[in-house]
C-alpha cells in the first residue's frame, strides 16, 4: 500500500482502550461511517476515546503550554498505532450551557448579522452593530448589563455565624478552610478566624463582606487591594464574559436571586437599540419570533446593500428550521436547550465552514428528532462529507445507516463481552448480517391488541407554552404514547398533566451530583455486600466501606484528589497513595471468592449479579440488568451516565414498588438504546402497567409506538404551528389517518416497503 493510500484511511492497530479487544480497522477517510452496536459494546470507546481522542491530543500538542492549559483536555487512548488523523470536531450531546449572556443568536452567529442588518437600514439610525449588543457597553442595558435581569446576590445565604472563618463560616466555593480564597481573609491579620462570626461586630461583618469605609476602620487594615467577599465573588461570578460550567451555574443559583429588570423588561437593550425598527419590527421583537417565522419576515427586506446580509441570515435560519428548530427563537438561552437542540446547533455552526478535510464526530445526532425530521439531518450530515471531510456517527438509527459509505458494529454484547467488531461494510449487507443490528434491523413486531383502560385522568385548559387551550384524557391502568415533531408540544403536555395529577416523572436529568454515587450505591446493595466480606472474613463491616474505616485516608475514599481552582473548573488527579483502589491496604487483604472490596468496583452488574449468589444482592442487580443496563461497572459513578442510562437506572428502581396506582411520565425512554434493546424496555414498560400503573411515554421511536394501546398526536407541526390534538386512538388508527406524519412514517414502517424510513426496507412479524 502506498503511503497515499494508506493516508486515504484512518488506520488503528491494537486498539483497546476500555473494553476493546485490541481493534485492527482501517476507516476511510472523506467517507460518513457510521458505528453501531449495542449499548456498552464498546462504540464510544473507538470513536470518542480513541479516534477523537487521539486526534484531539495531537492538535493540542502544537500549541505552547500556557494555550494548552486553556484547551479541551485529551486522554491518550491506549492504542498501538494510530495514523491518518486530522484535526477533530467534536459534536455531542453536552448542552450547550454558556452564561446567562448566551442565547441561540448569539451561539448561531444568525444575532451578528442581525445586529449588522440593524446597524445599516433601522430607523431611526442608532450606530454600529455594536450598538444593537447587549454585550456590548454600547448597546447593552445599563441597569442589567444586559442580562435581562437583575442578579443580586443572596446576602443571607453567603455566611454561616454560627461558624468561625476556619470552620466555613463563608459558605461560598473556594472560600473554606484552606482553599484558595480563604487566605485572603483569614490570614490578612484583619480579622479574627477562629472566632464564630455572630460574636463580631456589625462593623467587622461588614468589612468581610463589602470591604470599603468598613474595612478602613478595622483595627489592623487589610492590603491596599482588599475586596469584600461579596466584592470579589460578584466580580467573578457575575460580570464576566466566560461561560460558566455547570457547577458554577449551580452556585449563582443557590446565591443569587433573579428578577426581570425594570427598565428593559428582559429585552437586555438600552433604549436606542430598542427603539429601531426594520420592516417595522424592532430588533427585540425579531429576536422573539420564532425562526421559521423570522426568515420568511426577512425575506421582505430588499434593500441591495444589505442583500449579502440577509442572505446569509435566511441561509442559516433555514437550515436550522430544515433540522426541526424553527420552533425556537433567537432569544432563546442555550441553558434551557436538550441534548439533541443543542447538538443540531453546534452543527449547523459548521456548515459554512470553509475548512476541508476535518474530522467530524457526531455522537447520536437523531436523538430527539421525528422521523420525519431525520432525513434533513443525513442531508446534513453528508453536506459535511462533499465538502470534503470525514464524518464518523455513532448511532442507532437505520435511517442513518441506510445513508453511511460504510458501517462498523462493535459487539457482540456490552462490557467484556463486547469490544470487537462484528461486522463492517454497507448497509445492504448489514440487512442480511447475523448480528445484533442486523437481527434488530429485520425484525418488526407485529401489531398487538391494547389494553382496556381502567379510567381516565383529564388535563383541563392546557395552555403551557404552544398548547391550545387542550381539554382531553388520559386512559388509566395503560401504557400511552405522546407522538408528534419536535416541538409540537409533547413536553408541554406531559408537564401539564403532572402538574394537574400526582405522577412520578422518570426524565434524563443525572440521578445524582455526588462524586462518591454509584451504581453500588445506587442500587443499595453496600450494606450487604460488606456484611459479606465481613461475615466470609471475620473482621467489622465498616472495615469495607470507603465512606469509613476502609476509605484510603488521603482521598477519603474517593480514589482521585480534587483541587479546587476557584474561578476556574477544578482538577482531579488520581490518589498517589492507593492508587485509584480508594480502599486501604488492610480493607484489600480480605477476598470474597478471590476479589478484593476494589474488585468488586470493576464488576459489570451482569457480572456481580452472576458471582455474588446472595439475594440482597442478585435481586436489585437483576433489575438493572432488567433495563438493559447489565453493562454498567458497579463502581462506575452515575455522573459519567448518559440521559438515557439515567432514565433506564430510575426505571430500575421503581420496579421494585409493588403498590401499584402510580402515574408514570417518561421522556424518551429509548434514547440511547440499540435496536435490539427496544424489546426489553417494552417488556418493562408492560410490567410496570401490568402491576396497575399508568404509563405515559414522550417518544418518536416507531416500534414503542406501534406497541402503545393509546396515542395522542401533537401538532400538525412544531412551535405556533403546534399545540393542537391531531389524534387520539390506537396505533392501528393513526397509520391509517391522513393528517399526521406520525401515522404515515408508522404506516410506511409496517407496510414493509421502501419509503422514507430505512425502518420500512425490511422486517418480519414477530409476536
Amino acid at each position: 500500500m502506498s503511503a497515499f493510500e494508506q493516508h486515504r484511511a484512518i488506520r488503528l492497530r491494537g486498539a483497546r482502550t476500555h473494553n476493546l479487544r485490541r481493534i485492527d480497522l482501517d476507516i476511510p477517510r472523506n467517507s460518513l461511517v457510521v458505528f453501531a452496536g449495542v449499548s456498552g459494546s464498546g462504540k464510544s470507546s473507538l470513536v470518542f476515546d480513541t479516534v477523537a481522542a487521539e486526534a484531539g491530543y495531537q492538535v493540542n500538542e502544537n500549541y505552547p503550554p500556557f494555550v494548552r492549559n486553556r484547551l479541551p483536555r485529551w486522554t491518550r487512548p491506549t492504542v498501538d498505532h494510530i495514523d491518518g488523523l486530522s484535526p477533530v470536531v467534536v459534536i455531542d450531546q453536552r448542552r450547550l450551557g454558556g452564561n446567562a449572556r448566551s442565547t441561540v443568536g448569539t451561539s448561531t452567529d444568525v444575532y451578528s448579522y442581525l445586529r449588522l442588518l440593524f446597524s445599516r437600514i433601522s430607523t431611526p439610525y442608532v450606530g454600529e452593530s455594536n450598538h444593537f449588543s447587549f454585550n456590548d457597553p454600547a448597546g447593552m442595558c445599563p441597569t442589567c448589563s444586559g442580562l435581562g435581569q437583575t442578579l443580586r446576590t443572596a446576602v443571607e445565604r453567603v455566611l454561616d455565624l454560627d461558624k468561625s472563618l476556619a470552620d466555613g463560616a463563608i459558605l461560598l466555593p473556594g472560600f473554606g478552610h484552606g482553599q484558595y480564597w480563604y487566605r485572603q481573609y483569614a490570614d490578612i491579620g484583619s480579622f479574627d478566624a477562629s472566632t464564630p462570626l455572630r460574636a463580631w461586630t456589625d462593623r467587622e461583618r461588614q468589612a468581610l463582606l463589602y470591604g470599603g469605609a468598613a474595612a478602613a476602620e478595622l483595627g489592623t487594615r487589610p492590603p491596599r487591594d482588599y475586596e469584600g467577599v461579596l466584592e470579589r465573588f460578584e466580580r467573578i461570578y457575575l460580570h464576566t464574559a466566560d461561560n460558566l460550567s455547570e457547577r458554577k451555574q449551580a452556585v449563582l443559583h443557590r446565591f443569587t436571586h433573579a428578577a426581570s429588570c425594570p427598565d428593559c423588561h428582559g429585552a437586555r437593550l438600552n433604549e436606542p437599540a430598542r427603539s429601531a425598527r426594520v420592516l417595522d419590527h424592532t430588533i427585540v421583537e425579531m429576536s422573539e419570533l420564532e425562526l421559521a417565522e423570522l426568515a420568511e419576515l426577512l425575506a421582505a427586506v430588499d434593500a441591495p446593500e444589505v442583500a449579502p446580509v440577509v442572505a446569509a441570515l435566511r441561509e442559516r435560519l433555514t437550515a436550522l428550521t430544515t433540522l426541526g428548530l424553527g420552533y425556537l427563537s433567537l432569544s432563546r438561552p442555550t441553558g434551557t436547550l436538550s441534548g439533541g437542540e443543542s447538538q443540531r446547533i453546534k452543527t449547523v455552526r459548521h456548515l459554512g465552514s470553509s475548512l476541508v478535510e476535518m474530522l467530524y464526530v457526531f455522537d447520536e445526532p437523531t436523538m430527539g428528532l421525528h422521523p420525519h425530521d431525520v432525513r434533513s439531518l443525513t442531508a446534513l450530515l453528508k453536506q459535511l462529507r462533499d465538502k470534503g471531510n470525514t464524518v464518523l456517527v455513532v448511532e442507532h438509527d437505520p435511517d442513518v445507516m441506510a445513508i453511511a459509505d460504510r458501517i462498523v458494529e462493535i459487539g457482540p454484547g456490552a462490557g467484556a463481552a463486547g469490544g470487537t467488531v462484528v461486522f463492517e461494510g454497507p448497509f445492504d449487507d448489514l440487512l442480511l448480517a447475523d448480528s445484533p443490528t442486523g437481527r434488530g434491523l429485520r425484525r418488526r413486531r407485529a401489531p398487538r391488541t391494547p389494553r382496556t383502560p381502567t379510567g381516565a385522568l383529564r388535563v383541563t385548559d392546557a395552555t403551557r407554552n404552544n398548547l391550545r387551550g387542550l381539554t382531553l384524557d388520559i386512559p388509566t391502568g395503560v401504557l400511552t404514547v405522546l407522538t408528534g415533531v419536535a416541538g409540537s408540544g409533547k413536553s408541554s403536555l406531559a408537564a401539564e398533566l403532572a402538574a394537574q395529577h400526582p405522577a412520578t416523572v422518570v426524565d434524563q436529568r443525572p440521578v445524582t451530583t455526588n462524586r462518591r454515587s454509584s451504581a453500588l450505591t445506587y442500587t443499595g446493595i453496600a450494606p450487604a455486600l460488606r456484611r459479606l466480606f465481613a461475615t466470609r472474613n471475620a473482621v467489622r463491616p465498616a472495615l469495607f466501606s470507603a465512606n469509613s474505616e476502609g476509605g484510603c485516608p488521603t482521598c477519603q475514599g474517593l480514589g482521585v484528589r480534587y483541587t479546587d481552582l476557584a474561578f476556574m473548573d477544578g482538577q482531579e488527579t488520581v490518589c498517589e497513595t492507593c492508587g485509584g483502589r480508594r480502599f486501604t491496604p488492610e480493607a484489600l487483604r480480605y477476598t470474597v471468592d478471590g476479589l478484593t472490596i476494589a474488585d468488586i468496583d470493576d464488576l459489570t452488574v451482569a457480572e456481580a449479579a452472576t458471582r455474588l449468589e446472595e439475594p440482597a444482592i442478585t435481586g436489585p442487580l437483576r433489575r438493572i440488568e432488567q433495563v438493559g443496563l447489565g453493562y454498567l461497572r458497579l463502581g462506575q459513578a452515575l455522573t459519567t451516565l448518559s440521559g438515557g442510562e439515567c432514565q433506564r437506572l430510575k426505571i430500575a428502581k421503581e420496579l421494585t414498588r409493588r403498590d401499584g396506582g402510580t402515574l408514570y411520565i417518561l421522556d424518551e425512554p429509548t434514547t440511547g438504546l440499540h435496536l435490539s434493546d427496544i424489546g426489553t424496555l417494552l417488556e418493562v414498560l408492560g410490567t410496570l402497567v401490568d402491576q396497575g400503573n399508568t404509563v405515559v411515554v414522550i417518544e418518536h421511536n416507531l416500534e414503542v409506538i406501534g406497541q402503545a394501546d393509546h396515542l395522542l398526536d401533537l401538532g400538525p407541526g412544531p412551535g405556533r404551528h403546534g399545540g393542537e390534538l391531531v389524534f387520539a386512538g390506537t396505533p392501528d388508527e393513526l397509520a391509517a389517518h391522513p393528517d399526521s406524519k406520525t401515522g404515515r412514517a408508522l404506516a410506511s414502517a409496517r407496510s414493509g416497503h421502501p419509503g422514507p424510513d430505512a425502518r420500512a426496507q425490511v422486517g418480519v412479524d414477530i409476536a
